[in-house]
């Protein structure tokens, strides 16, 4: 038997210490440094099939064909690129109960229903609540193959007998090889199962969805590594109070990355959402000060979200507070400052608070005056004209700056009934939007250069 050694193991990071540390050097996590045996001599895996590779020259190698499997969940396979490729391993996180298990069990009965061999591997759940759960979502029937087990070996070996085209792991951090000697979900497991995983998928071609916890901080359990080993990383978000869920790219080797799928969690199960835009406009006020429409691009998706600003004084001295839900705290900073130098609005004594209502994350630019005008539009008791969207980047000197794919934008915001769109200048002089002509009949385009004439115009 090997002899192993001991290191101490960042839980956070992954990263490797020979002594116990009380904060990592590398993270700057406190108290993660956990003590784990590793064996000098790599265990012998089964899944290690063929002989060693041949060195050939590109113009020689036969391509593959992509071949995509669906799961009949539009929403996801749309995150997807269109379908998971065979031959990948797509790592699916969020956190505890937000309903990964539900998804995976859901995408797992559509593509065995449509032919595809499907194993659906449960490390958390016994084969009877597995099967509970199936008939909750009214697909007890479906021909899927289940198996309740947590031992890699034992997992690798049924994968090999039945040689699925499909296989779900859920979760990563309750399988174990028992060779290590480990804990499960320690840093050294994950590592090598996800390992021992994505080479499996690589050399029998076929797909591996794992599913993967969040730690408190809002990121994946386990070392960051995980994430560059496999293909795709998806994320499952949403408030766990709240019926609706949004499944977001952030990785995927065959497909667009920040595409975005929205989903309602009801009681048979997860329910794609038709028409997104009109679910987050669903609840919005008329004629509030604060609150501003903006055509915001999420992928591939064109999307209507609602940016919600309140600007009050702040009584208690001291430095006043900024807060930012779905919108980058640092860019909300700066359109604070180019609102004070550019506009001549005094927020500096001002608590500000900025929402994106939904749960939506806006990483994109192109919401900088929407953000701007709600909290100038808050700070002033003036809400923004009615039927009015807005979209444009701003700079630091209070030039409004032209955004990408402005065609898509106003359509999707003329099929919601707004008929009018304060934009940048440079968007309606530029050749972007190719049919501009008769994108004019259904809505007024209100062009802006400037920050200022941004506020002189959007208000009654």
């Amino acid at each position: 038997m090997p002899k192993k050694k001991v290191l101490f193991v960042c839980q956070q990071c992954g990263y490797e210490a020979h002594k116990w540390m009380g904060r990592c050097p590398n993270c700057q996590s406190w108290s993660t440094m956990i003590e784990e045996s590793i064996p000098d001599v790599a265990p012998e895996n089964i899944y290690r099939l063929g002989e060693a590779g041949e060195v050939k020259q590109l113009d020689e190698i036969a391509p593959l064909d992509e071949e995509r499997f669906l799961t009949g969940i539009k929403e996801l396979d749309r995150v997807l690129g269109g379908g998971a490729v065979a031959g990948t391993v797509i790592l699916v996180g969020g956190d505890p109960g937000i309903g990964k298990s539900t998804l995976m069990l859901q995408a797992a009965l559509g593509l065995a229903s449509r032919g595809s061999r499907a194993l659906y591997v449960s490390g958390e759940e016994s084969l009877g609540q597995v099967k509970m759960r199936a008939q909750r979502l009214r697909c007890a029937q479906t021909p899927l193959m289940v198996l309740a087990e947590t031992e890699y070996n034992r997992i690798a070996s049924q994968i090999l007998k039945y040689n699925p085209q499909v296989v779900i792991i859920d979760s990563i951090q309750t399988i174990i090889k028992g060779e290590l000697g480990n804990v499960p979900g320690s840093v050294v497991q994950i590592r090598e199962v996800t390992a021992s995983l994505v080479q499996l998928a690589k050399s029998k071609q076929m797909i591996i969805f794992i599913v993967g916890h969040v730690t408190k901080e809002g990121i994946l359990a386990g070392p960051r590594l995980l994430e560059h080993m496999v293909d795709c990383v998806l994320y499952f978000e949403g408030e766990r109070y709240e019926n609706y869920r949004i499944l977001r790219s952030i990785k995927n080797r065959f497909g667009a990355t920040n595409e975005i799928g929205i989903f309602t969690m009801e009681s048979s199960g997860l329910q794609e959402v038709q028409n997104p835009s009109a679910l987050f406009l669903s609840q919005r006020p008329d004629g509030v000060a604060g609150s501003v429409v903006v055509p915001s691009v999420e992928g591939s998706r064109p999307l209507l979200v609602e940016i919600q600003g309140l600007a009050t004084p702040s009584y208690f001295g001291g430095a006043p507070r900024r807060t930012s839900t779905g919108l980058d705290f640092n860019r909300v900073a700066i359109i604070i400052a180019v609102l004070e130098k550019r506009a001549g609005l005094k927020l500096f004594n001002h608590d500000i608070f900025i929402n994106v209502v939904g749960g939506v994350k806006i990483m994109e630019p192109a919401a900088d005056l929407g953000a701007a005008l709600s909290i100038a539009s808050s700070f002033m008791d003036r809400p923004v004209r009615k039927g009015v969207m807005v979209v444009g980047e701003i700079g630091l000197t209070g030039e409004v700056r032209p955004v990408s794919r402005m065609e898509e934008r106003l359509r999707e915001g003329v099929k919601m009934g707004f008929n009018r769109c304060l934009l940048p200048r440079g968007n309606v002089s530029s050749n972007l939007i190719t049919n501009i002509k008769e994108l004019e009949k259904d809505l007024e385009m209100i062009d802006v250069s400037t920050l200022a004439q941004a506020l002189n115009l959007a208000f009654d």
